[in-house]
């Protein structure tokens, strides 16, 4: 955890000084943005560095855009960078949006003002994965059979704690009693659980999940689990933030899986802070939908991006340069989308 927090700090100071060396200020020539994403063990990091590497290619020498994406703790430590203003965009799950912009949970009566969303991304897919000898029918129930072991729910901080606790108390789960907690990243997990050093893992992320690809081609598929959820528990799952959906992990995409995995999904966005300019904000979604076959080339989470499904989902009112851009498009905007006065 140290040296993650360590490696967080140095890519921040180093992305500041190129912010600063280029005298630039959002919404003029040279603008530098820095994007929060998470650990390179999910989907997060790799899509936002695709993301950022695209916009700077396009837009740099025409626009002066630079963007760098850095690994972070994921949603709730991107929030906290675009609030000191070390990071101007950040990836969140919908969950954590919906939570900083009423102010709930999380953020309870600490209203996160500032947020606005861009675009959606993919789908966060729960991989809830177990040692194969714990598996009783394969749900998300079997669990109880690791009451007492240790079970990796992510690290302290980060959007997948947070889901992973608001998930597992909504299917009857005592976190902090019911398990011996581990605060690792998706790599580190999926290695703790290889090696027997924990019996569980919350891995939410883009499908396929390196981590859990790793898991499953180093452990071979019998020997573990991910876990289903039925009907009933997606309900019990979205009593206090519907945001999970039925989604399913079809047979064959990761190394010696034989069966579809009925697993649930929230959708993720990209955020931005409200003081980027509108201009800068437009150009970066134009780029990004004028080139999705890149993105896709680098990661297969973002196959399903598509302009007509850009703006579903979205638990943030959109920023006023995203605005522009659908409604130039022809989308329509819901009156809960549009940026407040």
């Amino acid at each position: 955890m140290k040296k993650m927090r360590l490696f967080l700090s140095l890519a921040v100071m180093l992305a500041l000084v190129g912010a600063l060396l280029s005298s630039c200020k959002p919404g003029t020539q040279g603008t530098s943005l820095i994007m929060g994403t998470a650990t390179t063990g999910g989907t997060f990091y790799p899509v936002g560095v695709a993301i950022a590497t695209l916009t700077t290619q396009k837009l740099d020498k025409s626009d002066g855009i630079r963007m760098t994406a850095i690994s972070t703790a994921g949603s709730g430590e991107n929030i906290k960078l675009m609030q000191k203003k070390e990071a101007q965009m950040g990836i969140l799950q919908s969950l954590f949006g919906s939570m900083a912009w009423q102010g709930k949970g999380k953020y309870e009566g600490k209203k996160v003002e500032f947020l606005r969303s861009m675009t959606m991304l993919w789908e966060n897919v729960e991989h809830f994965a177990i040692d194969a000898k714990f598996k009783k029918n394969g749900n998300i129930s079997d669990l109880q059979g690791i009451k007492g072991k240790k079970f990796s729910i992510g690290q302290k901080g980060s959007g997948t704690e947070v889901s992973g606790r608001i998930i597992l108390g909504g299917v009857g789960f005592q976190v902090d009693k019911d398990f011996s907690l581990e605060y690792l990243g998706y790599n580190p997990s999926a290695s703790a659980l290889q090696d027997g050093r924990i019996q569980g893992v919350n891995i939410p992320a883009g499908v396929p999940a390196t981590a859990i690809t790793q898991a499953f081609a180093t452990m071979r598929a019998n020997k573990i689990v991910v876990l289903s959820f039925s009907d009933e528990q997606i309900k019990k799952v979205n009593t206090n933030y519907p945001v999970w959906s039925r989604f399913v992990i079809k047979a064959g995409t990761y190394p010696g899986q034989k069966e579809d995995i009925l697993t649930i999904s929230q959708p993720n966005f990209l955020s931005v802070h409200k003081d980027v300019s509108a201009d800068v904000v437009y150009k970066t979604l134009k780029t990004i939908y004028d080139n999705l076959p890149f993105l896709v080339e680098k990661h297969k989470a973002t196959k399903d991006m598509k302009l007509d499904r850009a703006i579903l989902g979205l638990s943030v009112p959109l920023h006023p340069g995203a605005v522009k851009f659908y409604q130039e498009k022809g989308i329509k905007i819901p009156a809960e989308l549009m940026p407040p006065k």
